[in-house]
Protein backbone atom coordinates (compact mmCIF):
# COMPACT_ATOMS: atom_id res chain seq x y z
CA UNK A 1 0.00 0.00 0.00
CA UNK A 2 1.21 3.48 -0.98
CA UNK A 3 0.68 6.44 0.61
CA UNK A 4 0.79 10.03 -0.94
CA UNK A 5 1.36 13.17 1.16
CA UNK A 6 -0.16 16.26 -0.54
CA UNK A 7 1.35 19.36 -0.06
CA UNK A 8 -1.55 21.79 0.52
CA UNK A 9 -1.24 25.66 2.20
CA UNK A 10 -3.06 25.73 5.58
CA UNK A 11 -3.45 28.57 8.39
CA UNK A 12 -1.18 27.86 10.72
CA UNK A 13 -3.06 26.95 14.24
CA UNK A 14 -0.25 28.22 16.06
CA UNK A 15 -0.62 31.57 14.85
CA UNK A 16 -4.29 31.80 14.77
CA UNK A 17 -4.49 31.10 18.39
CA UNK A 18 -1.34 32.70 19.62
CA UNK A 19 -3.14 35.57 17.94
CA UNK A 20 -6.65 34.99 19.57
CA UNK A 21 -4.98 34.59 22.88
CA UNK A 22 -2.71 37.85 22.73
CA UNK A 23 -6.13 40.15 21.83
CA UNK A 24 -8.54 38.35 24.61
CA UNK A 25 -6.70 40.02 27.22
CA UNK A 26 -6.96 43.51 25.61
CA UNK A 27 -10.43 42.47 24.63
CA UNK A 28 -11.87 41.96 27.95
CA UNK A 29 -9.00 44.66 29.50
CA UNK A 30 -10.88 47.48 26.80
CA UNK A 31 -14.26 46.28 28.05
CA UNK A 32 -13.89 46.22 31.69
CA UNK A 33 -11.55 50.25 31.27
CA UNK A 34 -15.08 50.79 29.52
CA UNK A 35 -17.63 49.66 32.60
CA UNK A 36 -15.28 51.62 35.36
CA UNK A 37 -15.63 55.09 32.74
CA UNK A 38 -19.17 54.58 33.01
CA UNK A 39 -19.49 53.69 36.78
CA UNK A 40 -17.35 56.79 37.62
CA UNK A 41 -19.80 59.00 35.37
CA UNK A 42 -22.89 57.18 36.67
CA UNK A 43 -21.18 58.17 40.69
CA UNK A 44 -21.00 61.71 39.25
CA UNK A 45 -24.30 61.74 38.06
CA UNK A 46 -23.02 62.29 34.80
CA UNK A 47 -25.19 59.94 33.01
CA UNK A 48 -28.29 61.83 34.88
CA UNK A 49 -27.19 64.81 33.12
CA UNK A 50 -25.01 64.91 30.17
CA UNK A 51 -24.49 68.46 30.72
CA UNK A 52 -22.17 68.15 33.48
CA UNK A 53 -19.49 66.77 30.71
CA UNK A 54 -19.09 70.19 29.25
CA UNK A 55 -19.00 72.48 32.32
CA UNK A 56 -15.68 70.93 34.14
CA UNK A 57 -13.33 73.44 33.01
CA UNK A 58 -10.74 71.37 33.86
CA UNK A 59 -9.31 67.70 32.69
CA UNK A 60 -11.83 64.54 33.45
CA UNK A 61 -10.01 61.50 33.61
CA UNK A 62 -12.72 59.59 33.05
CA UNK A 63 -12.20 60.54 29.16
CA UNK A 64 -8.74 59.23 28.91
CA UNK A 65 -9.99 55.94 30.92
CA UNK A 66 -12.74 55.45 28.30
CA UNK A 67 -10.69 56.50 25.44
CA UNK A 68 -7.84 53.98 26.35
CA UNK A 69 -10.70 51.64 27.10
CA UNK A 70 -12.91 52.28 23.72
CA UNK A 71 -9.28 51.58 21.34
CA UNK A 72 -8.30 48.43 23.46
CA UNK A 73 -11.44 47.14 23.19
CA UNK A 74 -11.94 47.98 19.52
CA UNK A 75 -8.32 46.18 18.52
CA UNK A 76 -9.30 43.32 20.84
CA UNK A 77 -12.65 43.01 19.62
CA UNK A 78 -10.85 42.56 15.54
CA UNK A 79 -8.05 40.20 16.81
CA UNK A 80 -9.51 37.71 18.10
CA UNK A 81 -12.44 37.69 15.61
CA UNK A 82 -10.44 37.92 12.73
CA UNK A 83 -8.34 34.96 14.45
CA UNK A 84 -11.02 32.80 14.67
CA UNK A 85 -13.29 33.84 11.60
CA UNK A 86 -9.68 34.30 9.14
CA UNK A 87 -10.92 37.37 8.22
CA UNK A 88 -8.24 39.36 6.48
CA UNK A 89 -10.04 43.00 6.43
CA UNK A 90 -10.33 42.69 10.49
CA UNK A 91 -6.43 41.44 10.48
CA UNK A 92 -5.28 44.11 8.49
CA UNK A 93 -7.23 46.80 10.36
CA UNK A 94 -5.55 45.42 13.65
CA UNK A 95 -2.29 45.64 12.57
CA UNK A 96 -2.97 48.63 10.73
CA UNK A 97 -4.05 50.91 14.29
CA UNK A 98 -1.23 49.07 16.17
CA UNK A 99 1.20 50.32 13.29
CA UNK A 100 -0.21 53.39 13.50
CA UNK A 101 -0.19 53.83 17.30
CA UNK A 102 3.54 52.62 17.30
CA UNK A 103 4.22 55.34 14.88
CA UNK A 104 2.38 58.47 16.58
CA UNK A 105 4.45 57.03 19.74
CA UNK A 106 7.64 57.49 18.02
CA UNK A 107 6.66 60.80 16.51
CA UNK A 108 6.04 62.20 20.17
CA UNK A 109 9.05 61.00 21.82
CA UNK A 110 11.45 62.84 19.27
CA UNK A 111 9.23 66.23 19.25
CA UNK A 112 9.31 66.13 23.21
CA UNK A 113 12.81 65.64 22.92
CA UNK A 114 12.86 68.42 20.37
CA UNK A 115 10.63 70.71 21.74
CA UNK A 116 11.11 70.53 25.45
CA UNK A 117 10.63 74.15 26.08
CA UNK A 118 7.60 74.42 24.73
CA UNK A 119 6.57 70.92 25.86
CA UNK A 120 7.21 72.11 29.06
CA UNK A 121 5.35 75.39 29.20
CA UNK A 122 2.29 73.11 27.59
CA UNK A 123 2.70 71.19 30.84
CA UNK A 124 2.47 73.83 33.20
CA UNK A 125 -0.14 75.69 31.26
CA UNK A 126 -2.05 72.43 31.69
CA UNK A 127 -1.33 71.90 35.44
CA UNK A 128 -2.43 75.25 35.95
CA UNK A 129 -5.81 75.17 34.43
CA UNK A 130 -6.55 71.91 36.22
CA UNK A 131 -5.75 73.42 39.47
CA UNK A 132 -8.42 75.87 38.95
CA UNK A 133 -10.80 73.55 38.28
CA UNK A 134 -9.54 71.32 41.27
CA UNK A 135 -13.19 71.72 43.12
CA UNK A 136 -15.27 71.10 39.92
CA UNK A 137 -14.41 67.77 39.87
CA UNK A 138 -13.61 64.61 42.81
CA UNK A 139 -12.02 62.80 39.65
CA UNK A 140 -9.55 65.42 38.63
CA UNK A 141 -9.02 66.43 42.51
CA UNK A 142 -7.90 62.76 43.51
CA UNK A 143 -5.55 62.69 40.25
CA UNK A 144 -3.92 65.90 41.60
CA UNK A 145 -3.84 65.05 44.99
CA UNK A 146 -2.28 62.04 44.56
CA UNK A 147 1.02 63.57 41.80
CA UNK A 148 1.78 65.68 44.79
CA UNK A 149 2.01 63.37 47.00
CA UNK A 150 4.02 60.51 44.71
CA UNK A 151 6.04 63.47 43.70
CA UNK A 152 6.44 65.13 46.89
CA UNK A 153 5.60 68.94 45.33
CA UNK A 154 2.82 71.51 45.07
CA UNK A 155 1.49 73.48 42.74
CA UNK A 156 3.00 73.43 38.81
CA UNK A 157 6.28 75.75 39.96
CA UNK A 158 5.53 76.82 43.65
CA UNK A 159 2.62 76.72 46.13
CA UNK A 160 1.62 80.02 44.90
CA UNK A 161 -0.08 78.78 42.12
CA UNK A 162 -2.70 77.51 44.29
CA UNK A 163 -3.91 81.19 43.78
CA UNK A 164 -5.23 80.27 40.81
CA UNK A 165 -7.95 78.44 42.48
CA UNK A 166 -11.13 80.88 43.71
CA UNK A 167 -11.00 78.49 47.06
CA UNK A 168 -7.30 78.63 47.71
CA UNK A 169 -6.37 82.45 47.04
CA UNK A 170 -5.73 84.85 49.05
CA UNK A 171 -7.24 87.92 47.85
CA UNK A 172 -9.65 89.77 50.30
CA UNK A 173 -13.07 88.87 48.77
CA UNK A 174 -12.38 85.43 49.51
CA UNK A 175 -14.05 84.51 52.13
CA UNK A 176 -13.52 80.22 51.71
CA UNK A 177 -12.06 78.97 54.71
CA UNK A 178 -9.48 77.24 52.64
CA UNK A 179 -8.13 80.85 52.20
CA UNK A 180 -3.97 81.10 51.76
CA UNK A 181 -4.19 77.58 51.86
CA UNK A 182 -3.08 74.65 49.93
CA UNK A 183 -4.22 71.09 49.42
CA UNK A 184 -3.65 68.35 51.82
CA UNK A 185 -1.72 67.01 49.19
CA UNK A 186 0.75 69.31 49.69
CA UNK A 187 1.63 68.68 52.97
CA UNK A 188 4.75 66.90 54.31
CA UNK A 189 3.22 63.78 56.07
CA UNK A 190 4.27 61.91 59.01
CA UNK A 191 4.60 58.33 58.76
CA UNK A 192 3.51 57.86 62.20
CA UNK A 193 0.34 59.46 61.57
CA UNK A 194 -2.49 56.90 60.26
CA UNK A 195 -5.29 59.43 59.70
CA UNK A 196 -4.57 62.13 57.14
CA UNK A 197 -4.87 65.74 58.33
CA UNK A 198 -7.29 67.22 55.84
CA UNK A 199 -7.01 70.54 57.29
CA UNK A 200 -3.14 70.09 57.51
CA UNK A 201 -2.38 73.10 54.57
CA UNK A 202 -4.82 75.68 56.11
CA UNK A 203 -3.64 79.37 56.15
CA UNK A 204 -0.35 78.61 55.39
CA UNK A 205 0.82 80.95 52.41
CA UNK A 206 -0.35 83.51 55.04
CA UNK A 207 2.15 82.81 57.04
CA UNK A 208 5.53 84.19 56.54
CA UNK A 209 9.16 82.38 57.17
CA UNK A 210 9.85 79.31 55.21
CA UNK A 211 7.23 76.64 54.48
CA UNK A 212 8.91 73.66 53.72
CA UNK A 213 8.51 71.98 56.83
CA UNK A 214 5.19 71.99 56.53
CA UNK A 215 4.70 71.73 52.96
CA UNK A 216 6.12 71.10 49.74
CA UNK A 217 8.00 74.03 48.79
CA UNK A 218 8.89 72.29 44.96
CA UNK A 219 6.49 73.06 42.33
CA UNK A 220 5.60 69.27 40.20
CA UNK A 221 7.04 70.81 36.88
CA UNK A 222 10.45 70.92 38.64
CA UNK A 223 9.86 67.62 40.18
CA UNK A 224 9.01 65.88 36.96
CA UNK A 225 12.31 67.38 35.82
CA UNK A 226 14.19 66.16 38.43
CA UNK A 227 12.12 62.79 38.47
CA UNK A 228 12.65 62.14 34.62
CA UNK A 229 16.57 61.64 34.29
CA UNK A 230 16.75 59.22 37.64
CA UNK A 231 14.14 56.88 35.86
CA UNK A 232 15.23 56.91 32.48
CA UNK A 233 16.01 53.70 32.38
CA UNK A 234 12.56 52.81 34.17
CA UNK A 235 10.68 54.88 30.99
CA UNK A 236 13.14 53.39 28.49
CA UNK A 237 11.93 50.12 29.62
CA UNK A 238 8.34 50.79 29.95
CA UNK A 239 8.78 52.50 26.41
CA UNK A 240 10.46 49.26 25.04
CA UNK A 241 7.72 46.83 26.25
CA UNK A 242 4.96 48.27 24.57
CA UNK A 243 6.35 48.52 21.75
CA UNK A 244 7.40 45.23 21.49
CA UNK A 245 3.75 44.10 22.13
CA UNK A 246 2.82 46.06 19.22
CA UNK A 247 5.51 44.45 17.03
CA UNK A 248 4.20 40.77 18.22
CA UNK A 249 0.97 41.96 17.66
CA UNK A 250 1.49 43.30 13.93
CA UNK A 251 3.86 39.98 13.31
CA UNK A 252 1.43 37.62 14.23
CA UNK A 253 -1.28 39.76 12.69
CA UNK A 254 0.48 39.79 8.92
CA UNK A 255 2.13 36.17 9.87
CA UNK A 256 -2.29 34.92 9.49
CA UNK A 257 -3.04 37.21 6.71
CA UNK A 258 -0.31 35.69 4.56
CA UNK A 259 -0.97 32.03 5.58
CA UNK A 260 -4.85 32.69 4.89
CA UNK A 261 -3.88 34.38 1.58
CA UNK A 262 -1.83 31.27 0.64
CA UNK A 263 -5.02 29.37 1.20
CA UNK A 264 -6.89 31.22 -0.63
CA UNK A 265 -4.70 31.03 -3.45
CA UNK A 266 -4.02 27.63 -3.54
CA UNK A 267 -8.07 27.09 -4.15
CA UNK A 268 -7.20 28.72 -7.58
Amino acid sequence: MHYYRYETAEVSCCFKYLMFSYNIIFWLAGAAFIAIGFWAWSEKGVLLDLTQVTRLHGFDPVWLVLAVGGVTFILGFAGCVGALRENICLLKFFSGVIGFIFFLELTAAVLAFVFQEPLKEWIKDFFLTNVKAYREDIDLQNLIDSLQRLNYCCGANDPNDWDQNVYFNCSKHNLSRERCGVPFSCCVGDPADSVVNTQCGYDIRAQKGDWSSTIYAKGCIPALEEWLPRNIYIVAGVFIVISLLQMVGIFLARSLISDIEKVKYSYY
